[in-house]
């Protein structure tokens, strides 16, 4: 298989306007924001490509423990025989015939998993973003806005093994109110047949999805939302704010995007009045502090509201963890910073200035997420990858950590990080469980994450529809990323 780097590290003007738009800190207003062109001097990658393994069309995984993330349980001795690039066979140790042919590979004390999703990303930097995934077991993505003629071709190299990297759905342009907040990577729509146009544009261009956003009027919203189920296409992102969320997730919005319409659906709870006019990004945040206030019964019913829906939430709990403060911020303060390439960190510091994260936030909402999850709203584990802090890969370990620790189960992690995604996007057929004729695309640990979703870190090898990737190859990966990232210039 020939990986290539065809995509130079060069951060666009629409990139920058994204992060502005997608800052997790309240816009001021919607105005356009002010465009910035920050570019990287092209990284030679020949000497980085990475060596294929050698690789037999067949693999015997031997002894090892499946954790089945369906019903979260582990199944011990097994043997997992692979073939190209499907789980063939599964069964007991010494009861299942191994192919003469086949590479063995010992799991005696390991863990196979399936591999891990990124709900939320914003993909650019892909030789850096691939290596940093796939040694972090996070094998499939779903890219929540960029220019279509960018990520549509970007998706199908990563779908084709072209570009090193997981497999990626993508909504390609968001629809916006006109003027959108993020030009350059929106369609900008002012009525109910604007938004039905789009929505037949964006189903012709191969968009797998319906991207919303902030400012849509609550008539062309609903538009976009039934000329989209028209297409058989799922609406996915932000709130408006022209419309409360039960109402949105009513009309058949499929997912819901960080915490935006919650902290108003709060709002209503404790009685107080909520405008319906965009007044920017965040401009609520507040009311996820008084969580507690509302009324016990009648946040109950909300959530059996939105759980009756069929709303899936994507939180990005970690975004608002993670978000330093960009004034005093220095590269070293954050783990796994030398994989953050002097772009990203000029950009980081270029849009985000004068902005930070107070406690609340992140506290507040994982509490949130975690009632969410006892009234059994679906979730999926997403990070809103490209804002400071988020680092590729690494970003969903965290989020799935703030989950446990918020008092989410360890299976309950792991099913929003694999099964309920996978379905989500279409996708249960062949990825997000350990099952015969599914997608060899696994992650072999070195302990149970079913214990602690932190042993999901202990990655000892990994599966990409069929291509084996030893500790070796992952972790010289990890050093092609750091060298990639470091090599750019701002």
């Amino acid at each position: 298989m020939n990986f290539s780097n065809r995509y130079p590290t060069t951060l666009l003007v629409f990139l920058v306007s994204l992060l502005t738009a997608c800052s997790p800190a309240a816009t001021p207003s919607p105005t356009v924001p002010t465009i910035i062109s920050i570019t990287a001097t092209p990284v030679a990658t020949a000497a980085l490509e990475p060596t294929t393994p050698s690789t037999p069309s067949k693999y015997a995984i031997t002894d090892v423990a499946i954790v089945d993330v369906e019903i979260g349980t582990v199944v011990p001795g097994q043997t997992v025989i692979v073939v190209d690039d499907r789980i063939d066979r599964i069964g007991p140790q010494g009861k299942i015939a191994i192919p003469t042919d086949a590479e063995t590979i010992d799991g005696h004390g390991l863990y196979l998993m399936p591999g891990l999703v990124d709900a939320h990303v914003h993909y650019l930097e892909a030789p850096v973003f691939g290596r940093l995934m796939i040694a972090n077991g996070v094998l499939l993505v779903r890219d929540m806005g960029m220019p279509n003629e960018y990520i549509l071709k970007m998706r199908d190299e990563l779908n084709r093994g072209d570009t090193l990297g997981p497999e990626m759905i993508a909504t390609g342009a968001i629809l916006d109110g006109d003027p959108p907040l993020i030009p350059q990577i929106s369609m900008g729509v002012r009525t109910p047949k604007e938004g039905r146009a789009a929505v037949r544009q964006q189903s012709d261009a191969g968009a797998d999805m319906i991207k919303v956003y902030a400012t849509l009027d609550k008539e062309t919203y609903l538009a976009i939302l039934d000329e989209a189920h028209k297409f058989g296409l799922k609406v996915v992102g932000h709130i408006p704010d022209s419309i409360y969320i039960e109402d949105a997730a009513a009309a058949g919005l499929a997912s819901s995007e960080h915490w935006y319409g919650f902290e108003k659906a709060i709002a209503r709870l404790l009685g107080e009045p909520v405008s319906f006019t965009f007044s920017g990004m965040g401009s609520d945040l507040a009311y996820l502090q008084r969580l507690d206030d509302a009324d016990p019964a009648a946040l109950q019913d909300f959530y059996r509201r939105l759980r009756a829906s069929g709303l899936t939430v994507v939180p990005t709990v970690v975004v608002y963890k993670a978000f330093p403060d960009i004034d005093t911020f220095d590269v070293g303060d954050i783990s796994h910073s030398e994989y953050i390439s002097p772009n990203l960190l000029s950009m980081w510091k270029s849009i985000w200035s004068g902005q930070s994260m107070e406690e609340f936030v992140w506290q507040s909402w994982a509490q949130m997420v975690n009632q969410f999850n006892q009234a059994g709203i679906p979730l999926m584990v997403g990070t809103d990858l490209m804002v400071p802090g988020i680092i590729p890969g690494y970003s969903v370990h965290e989020e799935m950590a703030i989950w446990q620790e918020a008092g989410i189960p360890a299976a309950d992690v792991l099913r929003s990080a694999t099964i309920v995604p996978a379905q989500f996007m279409g996708l249960g057929d062949r990825l997000g469980s350990i099952r015969e004729g599914k997608t060899a695309s696994m992650v072999l640990l070195g302990a149970n994450p079913l214990e602690d979703v932190h042993n999901a870190q202990h990655i000892e090898g990994v599966f990409l529809r069929g291509e084996h990737f030893s500790r070796e190859d992952l972790d010289r990966f990890l050093v092609e990323a750091k060298d990639l990232a470091q090599r750019s210039t701002p």
